[in-house]
């Protein structure tokens, strides 16, 4: 792993004690933005809040478009940036168990620590489960661990994948945003309000 802020301007012994100040700005900007409800949370699969679609969407088409402008301003070299390898059906079976438990419980785990800090008592339900599962799959890892450690496909991305121009799908990728902010406001006006 590289220095939190490369260049050495600060020393990476300092990486931990920056790292916890941004978890606690992150958990600041949660809170304060209404992400430690799970009402809120679970409005985007009912229909009535899609606060959640607009913030990560606006996070990635900002995020996206942001790093291949520093890289073409020569801030940045995208090719240094780590890509975290896919594990095919791994990622899969997480993903159906974090959406299912995100649909019944209205907390990612993330926002699960944030909602346990303020002391609501759904959300100790929430991690207590987490908890949980991380017991059951660590005793019974040598069972899961064909799936966990197997379909390696490498560090791929679907750009590199596919030999699509990056500009073309950021540009698609905006697109797709704004659409789909237009079609959640169109829904949110046609379901009945929720008041949390």
């Amino acid at each position: 792993m590289g220095p939190l802020i490369p260049g050495g301007y600060i020393p990476m012994e300092w990486d931990s004690i920056i790292a916890i100040f941004i978890g606690i700005a992150f958990g600041f900007v949660l809170e304060a933005s209404g992400f430690s409800s799970s009402r809120k949370l679970a409005g985007v699969f009912y229909g009535y809040d899609f606060a959640v679609l607009k913030v990560f969407f606006t996070a990635a088409a900002v995020s996206v478009i942001g790093i291949y402008y520093m890289d073409y301003l020569g801030y940045l070299d995208i090719s240094q940036l780590y890509v975290h390898p896919t594990y095919l059906w791994g990622a899969i079976i997480g993903g159906v168990i974090m959406g299912a438990g995100f649909v019944t419980g209205g907390f990612c785990p993330g926002t699960s620590l944030c909602a346990v800090a303020i002391g609501k008592l759904d959300a100790w339900v929430y991690v207590i489960g987490i908890m949980i599962g991380v017991f059951i799959f660590s005793e019974l890892f040598n069972l899961f661990e064909p799936i966990y450690d197997g379909y390696n496909f490498g560090n791929i991305t679907l750009i590199d994948s596919f030999g699509w121009n990056p500009y073309w799908v950021i540009f698609v990728f905006a697109i797709i945003a704004v659409v789909a902010f237009g079609i959640a406001d169109m829904v949110r006006k046609r379901v009945k309000s929720v008041f949390y």
